[in-house]
């Protein structure tokens, strides 16, 4: 395996200053925080980090491993010797060997207990295990922090009437905030879903070849409680409490499945809301953030395009294509284990990870900075209120003697005729049709009061109330906000 150039430069086509492929979500949309635990130095600290926490717990228990060998190993945890460890990786053709070989290179007098009775998935696994418990807590702090924004939009805007859809043609009045809550209600699940997740995850431990335990049954001479000890002083030197129970070579990976699900379902909620900006966006209702100079086209100068809601549906299809590979992978895991996971893992679990990351910076970017156009929302919802009020009218009609029936077929063929008539480029003159039908028996006065959009939106302004305040507000106040210095560099 060659060793990579240092790069100088990058470019925004994802090349670098060398001429390779640099990874676009790491160079262009995620965040530095979350491409950091991703990183291969990250990945290989941790595997020595594990190597001194198996070291240390064996010398506990009793075996013949002295202080300054676990001295030497914690002198060299950080200074890690990549160049012979690639080095040695082609001569070897095993990563976690060469990494093996390159510590003992390091810490001399400590090279022949580096790994004592540990398979590769010790370190591999419970690496990636430290890994994705990092990374999904950087998620669920992405995901308070975009609800905030969109839920003080919600709330803001919980009494502005709004045309509301259904079957995307026009349907009885919301609100404008009704409808964010649609946006925040999804992301709380999402929420939900995660944390139930995160308190699930367990540590592998130390299982051993095929998740039997039979080399360390063999350093400890057949003391079954040496080896309990040894997995559980491990697991709880990085914070786990639990290790799974039964594994083979690896822990089950329905684990990653599960984590993908998770990630899936916050791509999919994304797609949603941004669809929905995109299209009252294209209406002129509604608006994401668009800077001061951004150019929306390079030809069209006056475009204001969705750009950020169109990227994180993007981003979201990317998600949601890769969510179903690590179900496969988990599917196809014969026995104990076998290889064939391994290169699909190293693409989709950090994929999917700075994939999400960088939607949720984009939804918290977007949330904050909707702006929304008043005289828009009331002109069309003036345009289709005479059809959204034909069921208060039939309402009021019933009310004042007439027959329900008999009414709703009157009031239909109006509605048919003025429409037809509205498609021809005729103005809707249904209301008109309303008033002089004496079998409806509806004044013109009694029709205008019957009018008021604030009378369409039910209780959509008490609902958001409600919602914000026993839902979300309890929520976001067990959280401090979340703002990394590193998202400065997301591209928006």
């Amino acid at each position: 395996m060659p060793t990579r150039p240092r790069r100088t430069q990058r470019s925004s086509a994802g090349i670098d200053a060398a001429g390779r492929y640099d990874h676009i979500l790491a160079e262009r949309y995620a965040s530095a925080r979350m491409a950091a635990l991703f990183s291969p130095v990250e990945r290989f600290r941790l595997w020595r980090r594990l190597w001194v926490a198996l070291a240390e717990a064996e010398r506990a228990l009793g075996l013949p491993i002295s202080q300054a060998q676990i001295a030497e190993l914690k002198r060299f945890v950080d200074d890690i010797n990549l160049d012979d460890a690639r080095r040695i990786e082609r001569e070897v053709r095993h990563d976690v060997m060469a990494h093996v070989k390159a510590y003992g290179l390091q810490a001399r007098r400590a090279a022949g207990i580096i790994h004592l009775g540990a398979t590769s998935c010790y370190v591999t696994d419970n690496a990636d295990l430290l890994i994705y418990r990092s990374a999904l807590e950087l998620i669920s702090d992405r995901l308070i922090e975009a609800v905030r924004p969109l839920a003080a939009f919600a709330f803001r805007e919980r009494r502005r009437p709004a045309l509301g859809y259904t079957h995307l043609q026009p349907a009885q009045l919301t609100t404008v905030g009704k409808r964010a809550c649609l946006w925040v209600q999804d992301l709380l699940r999402d929420f939900e879903q995660l944390h139930f997740c995160i308190r699930r995850l367990k540590f592998l431990g130390v299982k051993g070849a095929t998740g039997t335990q039979a080399s360390f049954l063999a350093l400890f001479n057949g003391d079954h409680r040496k080896v309990v000890s040894l997995e559980q002083r491990v697991a709880r030197a990085f914070g786990f409490d639990d290790c799974f129970p039964i594994a083979g070579q690896t822990y089950t990976r329905k684990v990653d499945a599960d984590i993908l699900s998770c990630l899936d379902a916050i791509a999919v909620s994304a797609h949603k809301m941004t669809n929905d900006i995109r299209y009252l966006q294209s209406v002129g209702e509604l608006e994401e953030p668009f800077s001061e100079k951004q150019i929306g086209s390079s030809a069209m100068a006056y475009k204001r395009n969705p750009m950020r809601s169109e990227r994180a549906a993007s981003l979201a299809r990317f998600i949601i294509s890769v969510s179903t590979s690590p179900q496969m992978t988990a599917a196809s895991q014969f026995l104990e284990r076998t290889l064939d996971d391994s290169a699909n893992r190293r693409l989709v679990m950090p994929e999917a990870f700075l994939a999400a990351d960088a939607i949720l910076i984009l939804l918290r970017n977007i949330a904050a900075g909707l702006v929304v156009y008043p005289s828009v929302i009331e002109r069309r919802v003036s345009d289709a209120l005479p059809v959204m009020a034909t069921e208060n009218l039939l309402m009021r009609a019933v009310a004042c003697g007439g027959d329900r029936q008999q009414v709703h077929e009157r009031i239909r063929v109006h509605a048919m005729a003025a429409m037809a008539g509205v498609r021809e480029g005729r103005a809707n003159d249904l209301l008109e049709r309303i008033a002089g039908d004496r079998a409806i028996g509806l004044s013109r006065a009694m029709i205008a009061r019957e009018l008021a959009p604030r009378k369409f939106v039910g209780r959509a302004p008490e609902q958001v109330a409600e919602f914000i305040a026993q839902d979300v507000r309890p929520l976001l106040r067990r959280y401090k906000p979340f703002f990394p210095a590193d998202d400065a560099a997301v591209k928006y």
